[in-house]
């Protein structure tokens, strides 16, 4: 393996573990035990936390599938092509995004 792709292989095993830890926190959503009568802003308000955490927790779920997937490109050795055209992705795209699938030119 690359020695490059051990620090990528690094930055990608903790952001995974920071994502898990987020999606763990937003899988906590507690709705109280309501009783009959207590209807209105609280209850809207916590059927809106509900539906902005359903959304954050869209959006780590795609980032972890990205991460997830960059790791077995590690294990595979097929870490940093670009999968639109197959050239190398450039060193800093994949120092900014490490699960990065694409090189500059694709991604425009």
């Amino acid at each position: 393996m690359n020695k490059s792709w051990d620090e990528q292989k690094k930055k990608l095993l903790e952001e995974q573990d920071e994502i898990v830890k987020e999606m763990k926190t937003l899988g906590v959503v507690d709705f109280g035990s309501d009783t009959e009568g207590e209807v209105g802003e609280e209850e809207a308000d916590e059927a809106e936390e509900l539906s902005k955490n359903e959304g954050i927790a869209q959006e780590l779920k795609g980032r972890l599938i990205d991460v997830k997937n960059a790791l077995d490109k590690i294990a595979a050795g097929t870490y940093g092509k670009c999968e639109k055209c197959g050239m190398e992705i450039e060193a800093e795209v994949l120092a900014v995004d490490p699960e990065s699938r694409w090189c500059k030119m694709c991604k425009k």
